[in-house]
């Protein structure tokens, strides 16, 4: 099993989200013992916003390529996707960009677009200040609206979220959401075969 772990919080060893993708990840190494990871901080090397690439030996090209193939290789990716501003931090959007392109992980044909990455399981780690999965904010999630869309569209069906929610509302309300994240781990990695 190859296992693709990404990270995109800015807040270093304070974060919830890097915390939590790391348990994810031991938990499965753990339980999968032939599993070999292959990680990418999208913070402490973040990658260039996408622009159209017109040589193909540029470091902008060669960097897509690994991105792409890091990406393609893995049975299993889990993501940090802390919420910023109501979505994704641009780290994770950059990353995104790299691995959605028309060829490679979609095509579009007289029936529409097609995905073509199937088989693979995403794990989504999604830390939130607020509440944002239900009651009156949940209206302002596009987070993970936005991330489903996304691996739907190339095909990527298999998605699970392990939420820690609320952990700016109180010191307690934070070690509930991440105990309850913890609670949500074990059933998730379980099932990774």
């Amino acid at each position: 099993m190859k296992l693709l772990h990404l990270d995109a919080s800015s807040l270093g060893q304070h974060s919830v989200s890097r915390a939590l993708t790391a348990a994810v990840v031991a938990q499965i190494t753990r339980e999968n013992t032939n599993a070999t990871v292959t990680y990418r901080d999208l913070t402490a090397q973040p990658l260039p916003h996408w622009t159209p690439v017109v040589d193909a030996a540029s470091e902008a090209a060669k960097l897509g390529d690994a991105v792409m193939e890091e990406f393609l290789a893995a049975d299993v990716v889990v993501i940090g996707a802390p919420m910023y501003n109501f979505s994704v931090p641009s780290q994770l959007k950059a990353w995104i960009d790299r691995i959605m392109v028309a060829g490679k992980t979609f095509s579009y044909s007289e029936k529409g677009p097609q995905g073509l990455v199937t088989g693979k399981k995403v794990i989504v780690v999604s830390s939130r200040g607020g509440v944002y999965s239900t009651g009156p904010a949940a209206a302002m999630d596009f987070q993970e609206s936005y991330l489903r869309t996304v691996f739907g569209f190339i095909g990527a069906t298999d998605v699970e979220f392990i939420r820690a929610e609320g952990v700016n509302l109180s010191a307690e309300h934070k070690t509930n959401a991440v105990a309850a994240a913890h609670v949500t781990i074990g059933a998730v990695a379980s099932k990774v075969a």
